[in-house]
């Protein structure tokens, strides 16, 4: 049962929303040698401005009627609990507990609910944690797409779904550890470096750099995170899933 009805209009604040945020990830691969985003200073301060993006969606969403009270105390209670869980992990060696939950949040409430879930739970994690800063918008972003994409899983149910949620969550976690290597890749070296970013060089060659930082630096990690996330998720599926979809009925959200 989705909590989010995403209206047309959510639609379309969900696709710029993305779009913005591909072109923030992705952008070392594109730019050209003179362009001012070129300048690794610039950069962050630039996309921090994909926080208010991300924020006009839970907005538009709330405006729209497609939240209605319950639907917006079920994300704060979930939102809560995933901000608090964040901390247990913070990211050691790759233990990270906080995806597991979003998983299986989004995969019961929907593709709408997930993303705003994703997005609302770094946020409250980094005002507990003090992790505000230039990397934030992009944390929240890449969990925003975490619960997107749970949401829009096939609807199978038993063993083959806690294997299916089990392998999206590892696969999930591998992405997200990619991403967030983008975002900072660029600045993260300097210009001394065979792996560090060359504003103009051409993509493939930028590519192969950023494909020998992510596999040296931090590989160990986003296994790490893969691998908590399955096995989380295989641990806790079947009660999670059960509690959630409960909670959904009585709720009964599309009514």
């Amino acid at each position: 049962m989705r909590a989010v009805a995403v209206s047309r209009r959510g639609v379309i604040a969900l696709a710029v929303t993305s779009v913005c945020g591909v072109i923030a990830f992705g952008w070392p691969l594109l730019v050209a040698g003179n362009a001012r985003l070129g300048d690794d200073a610039m950069a962050p301060l630039v996309f921090a401005a994909l926080l208010p993006l991300i924020l006009a969606v839970v907005l538009v969403e709330i405006a729209d009627g497609g939240m209605d009270p319950k639907a917006v105390a079920m994300l704060g209670v979930l939102s809560a609990v995933g901000a608090a869980l964040r901390p247990l992990g913070a990211g050691t060696a790759g233990f990270e507990t906080v995806f597991f939950l979003l998983v299986l949040s989004g995969r019961v409430f929907g593709p709408g609910f997930g993303f705003v879930l994703g997005a609302t739970t770094l946020f409250g994690s980094a005002l507990i944690t003090g992790g505000v800063g230039p990397w934030l918008p992009y944390q929240m972003l890449g969990a925003a797409w975490v619960g997107l994409g749970a949401g829009l899983l096939p609807q199978v149910r038993g063993k083959a779904e806690v294997a299916m949620l089990a392998a999206y969550g590892a696969m999930a976690g591998l992405a997200y550890g990619t991403a967030m290597n983008l975002s900072f890749w660029p600045y993260a070296l300097g210009p001394q470096t065979s792996i560090s970013f060359v504003a103009g060089d051409p993509v493939l060659t930028n590519l192969h750099r950023f494909a020998v930082f992510t596999l040296t630096t931090s590989l160990g990690w986003d296994l790490g995170r893969a691998l908590t996330n399955a096995v989380l998720i295989t641990i806790t599926a079947k009660a999670v899933l059960a509690t959630l979809r409960r909670a959904a009925r009585k709720a009964a959200f599309a009514a």
